[in-house]
This record gives structure tokens, C-alpha cells and sequence, in this order.
């Protein structure tokens, strides 16, 4: 999945995700706004036909959004992997 960064501040992150579904962006928006150091997550769908989605990320100053996102990243990874 490419992704391209369009922000990149001290306390907030806006990327634009190619080829994603609302599924996975979902599951990442609910994750990142239960984390403590986010104060606010979210996507938008923008046109279903013309658009990429774009995702947002504004933490509280206490983490990076980057760091944060990749914790996340990494939680879901760690919980659909099937251990054997």
C-alpha cells in the first residue's frame, strides 16, 4: 500500500493511503484514538472513484504521530498473526 506523506508537524501526521478500504483504516482510526497520546484520528473517503483516502493524526504533544502510528501499526500486525 503506498503511502504519501502531505503534513508532517510536531504533533500532527496527514498521509494520503493508495489502494486501502475502509476496513483497514477503520481499525486504525479506532486504535489511535483509544492510545493516550492521540488526541484526535480520522480518515476521509473523499470521492469513492476519484479520490485516495486521506488519514489524520493529531496527538497530544507527548509522542510523535509518526511513532505512534507505527506502535499501532505494529499492535494490529501482532494481533492478526497467527501463532502457531
Amino acid at each position: 500500500m503506498p503511502v504519501k506523506v502531505l503534513q508532517k508537524d510536531k504533533n500532527e501526521l496527514r498521509l494520503r493511503i493508495t489502494g486501502e478500504s475502509h476496513t483497514a483504516l477503520q481499525v486504525l482510526r479506532e486504535r489511535l484514538n483509544t492510545h493516550k497520546d492521540v488526541e484526535y484520528a480520522n480518515y476521509f473517503p473523499g470521492h469513492p472513484e476519484l479520490d485516495d483516502p486521506e488519514f489524520y493524526i493529531r496527538t497530544t504533544g507527548k509522542g510523535s504521530p509518526d511513532k505512534v502510528l507505527q506502535d499501532i501499526i505494529g499492535s494490529v500486525v501482532n494481533d492478526f498473526t497467527l501463532k502457531l
